[in-house]
């Protein structure tokens, strides 16, 4: 397959999942409005967004595969973001304490007359979470760029008691088992 590879995303997380393919992309972030519409239920937002982020460099890259990823964090229903400080990335986690929360992760594979598209749903179940222990963690680790406060490649797993997910990457922000389908049905060889 010679038609060029984008991810359209500026997070480094999606650009080393992808990187694990050897197959050479250019990651160029889509810069959209990411605000949720009005009654949007999360996965419709992950799936929209993903869409967007895909279509928003479709002009400047007329005949490449565009990739384009979208994930939330839901506790209850309530959507979480990027905690950004790390008295947030904290308290975040200890409201997860003893609970199970849930990530979406979008996909949108763009490519010249095909647009395919999924949504990953991975539950979270996190241990008793004492405040201390969270403090380590986030000095340690600072995932305050990470929806959910944590980095599951990383200590972040030892907060947990459980993970369900039809695909591990998912909850790293790419699922790669979906996007690796989606490059084959367009002509890719993986691996």
């Amino acid at each position: 397959m010679n038609q060029a590879l984008v991810l359209a995303s500026s997070s480094k997380y999606r650009a080393t999942l992808l990187k694990r393919l050897s197959i050479p992309f250019q990651a160029v972030s889509p810069d959209i409005d990411e605000t949720p519409l009005a009654q949007e239920q999360p996965k419709q937002l992950v799936s929209r967004l993903s869409m967007e982020k895909a279509q928003a460099l479709s002009k400047q890259f007329p005949q490449a595969t565009l990739i384009g990823s979208d994930q939330v964090c839901v506790a209850g229903a309530d959507i979480c973001g990027k905690p950004i400080t790390a008295e947030r990335a904290v308290e975040q986690l200890q409201s997860f304490s003893n609970s199970c929360i849930t990530f979406f992760t979008g996909l949108c594979v763009l490519a010249p007359g095909q647009c395919l598209t999924h949504v990953d749903a991975t539950k979270v179940t996190f241990r008793n979470l004492e405040r201390a222990e969270l403090e380590r963690y986030v000095d340690k680790e600072q995932p305050l760029d990470c929806a959910g406060s944590f980095k599951v490649e990383g200590l972040g797993v030892s907060l947990f008691e459980q993970i369900s997910s039809d695909d591990p990457t998912a909850l790293m922000g790419l699922p790669m088992i979906k996007m690796c389908e989606f490059l084959r049905q367009l002509g890719y060889q993986l691996p």
